[in-house]
């Protein structure tokens, strides 16, 4: 197995972690949203992406969310872990705590793209099941170890942005029983599923959306996820080792997704295919 991280906002780098190499990469579908870095921990090794760009110059609506994850997946790279920051719809889930999603709801606007099957390639993969419960298991096993509350299970509401939410839309989606909310995991977590890979979210809570208080500004946001990114990278050092010592086993969800036959699959696609179901 190899591991790969996409750091969100405020994790921008690993300086914990020794560096083997940094990698280019160009993917059928562009460049990634930066070079992938080979790091090493504990004598474990793990590839590590920044999902914004070095500076965060990269808006949610921009990221070449196909690009990070073929780039990942054509090194081997066979989980996932997605390092998120997230606002809060429920009191229990307070700015400063973990939260480890077991469901997406996609309320972005279709501006981005969200599928690797496309020109002459059809393929249908369930995203009924869009994180993989062992690795939010391994996580769970090492919660204890880090100086911050865990919260396990719930619904991460994906919307477009740049903007925060109005309080009237806090509301509504606090009615469709979401408990955070966050512009990066979709498409992400469903292209990870196209690719066969096993994904998992740690979201770094920051606030309270709009919904409870007085909505937060840029600064105090930032300020409760540089507070955190120290956990973060703690985690992280308990991780990759516990991971590449005892893998977590998974079931493929691309297996027999695509349903165009290989003779009709066009000849500058059929590479792109085969390393997704690789």
């Amino acid at each position: 197995m190899k591991i790969g991280v996409i750091g969100g906002s405020g994790v921008y780098d690993l300086d914990l972690m020794e560096q083997v190499e940094s990698l280019n990469i160009e993917t059928p579908f562009g460049m990634p949203s930066s070079h992938v870095d080979h790091l090493r921990i504990n004598g474990s090794e793990f590839y590590f992406i920044t999902r914004h760009g070095k500076g965060h110059h990269i808006s949610p609506s921009d990221i070449n969310y196909r690009a990070n994850i073929y780039a990942l997946k054509s090194l081997g790279v066979t989980h996932v872990i997605s390092i998120s920051a997230v606002g809060s719809l429920k009191e229990e889930v307070a700015p400063g705590d973990f939260f480890l999603p077991d469901q997406f709801i996609d309320w972005t606007k279709g501006l981005r793209k969200r599928s690797f099957f496309e020109n002459g390639i059809v393929g249908h993969v369930s995203v009924a099941g869009p994180i993989e419960m062992g690795l939010v298991e391994r996580i769970k096993t090492l919660a204890d170890k880090i100086e911050t509350k865990f919260h396990f299970g719930g619904s991460y509401i994906c919307i477009e942005g740049p903007q925060y939410s109005s309080r009237a839309e806090s509301e509504l989606f606090r009615s469709f029983g979401a408990s955070v909310i966050g512009m990066t995991n979709v498409p992400e977590s469903y292209l990870a599923k196209e690719a066969g890979m096993a994904y998992a979210t740690v979201a770094l809570v920051t606030d309270y959306d709009c919904w409870k208080d007085e909505a937060c500004s840029l600064e105090e946001i930032t300020n409760v996820i540089n507070k955190n990114v120290s956990n973060v990278k703690e985690l992280l050092i308990h991780l990759i080792p516990s991971l590449v010592n005892d893998e977590v086993k998974f079931e493929r969800s691309n297996e027999n997704a695509i349903v165009t036959e290989p003779s009709f699959w066009p000849k500058d696609s059929t590479d792109i295919i085969k390393t997704l179901i690789s």
